[in-house]
């Protein structure tokens, strides 16, 4: 598949009202084609394109997700991403959550959109032992609400907004505390064997989607709602890989090339490598 993309110059009859407003300035401009970029590099690398489809875009009010949403809904106004959107929020309950933001956004906004409450935040604070956090099985539920929106409307894919920086510390995550090597994948079919999830901004980095959503104005919604605990061992891995890219900028984008170019003969899995049949050239003579 090829892709083009003639200068997305914007003007009042050829941009959608979620790019409304876009900064002029020649940095924004140079952030916007590399997250479009990115993201189209991303679809086409991993297949995700499936003519005719129908994607759940989930849209937490986060600005990786509003982030997700501009592009995808960019890339789909200059018929360059052949499905059909639709943008959903879950209300999981969480108290503070300002129920009424998304709606009135994608509503002046012209998205479609569903907005599905569920107080999943009840079950989890009543089945997660005190001290112990949340994150788990919140997200259980979540996914779990999100598979069945999608089947109800649809959708043959459920389309998050994890980026570089997620996989990379979801990566480390397995390595420090479960004892092997796997992140995130930027596309897999669930259990179930039903629906694709897709994580379109695989090669997307948090920095950019923090400057772009915050440039454009976009109402973000805090992630702390559900009173997350501090030191959580996803934050002391975010603490490291910024160490590590404040002492070494570019480190970041080394590790994630490495996840790109696994050797499974350079390491250790008997499942992945044959090791016990590896013979020596002309050892069999």
């Amino acid at each position: 598949m090829i892709w083009h993309m003639a200068g997305m110059l914007d003007d009042a009859d050829d941009i959608h009202p979620l790019l409304h407003g876009a900064p002029s300035t020649t940095e924004f401009k140079k952030l916007r084609k590399r997250v479009v970029r990115q993201t189209r590099e991303a679809i086409e690398h991993y297949g995700m394109i499936e003519r005719g489809a129908r994607w759940l875009v989930c849209l937490s009010g986060g600005k990786d997700s509003y982030t997700l949403l501009a592009v995808l809904t960019e890339l789909k106004w200059r018929g360059l991403l052949p499905v059909d959107l639709l943008a959903c929020n879950l209300d999981q309950g969480q108290p503070g959550f300002p129920a009424t933001v998304l709606p009135e956004f994608l509503t002046k906004m012209g998205v479609e959109h569903r907005i599905e409450y569920q107080d999943t935040y009840s079950i989890v604070v009543d089945k997660v032992p005190q001290g112990r956090t949340y994150c788990a099985l919140c997200s259980r539920l979540r996914r779990g609400n999100l598979y069945r929106i999608a089947r109800e409307e649809g959708c043959s894919a459920v389309v998050l907004g994890h980026h570089r920086d997620d996989i990379l510390e979801t990566f480390f995550m397995n390595l420090f505390h479960g004892g092997k090597l796997a992140t995130m994948p930027p596309k897999l079919v669930n259990d179930e064997g039903d629906l694709f999830v897709y994580r379109p901004l695989a090669h997307v980095a948090e920095e950019d989607c923090e400057k772009f959503a915050r440039a454009m104005n976009y109402p973000i919604i805090p992630c702390d709602l559900c009173g997350s605990q501090d030191g959580l061992q996803r934050q002391q891995v975010k603490r490291m890989l910024d160490g590590w890219e404040a002492n070494h900028p570019g480190r970041r984008q080394k590790l994630f090339r490495a996840l790109t170019k696994v050797r499974p003969s350079h390491l250790l899995d008997e499942d992945l490598f044959d090791f016990a049949g590896l013979m020596r050239p002309g050892s069999l003579d």
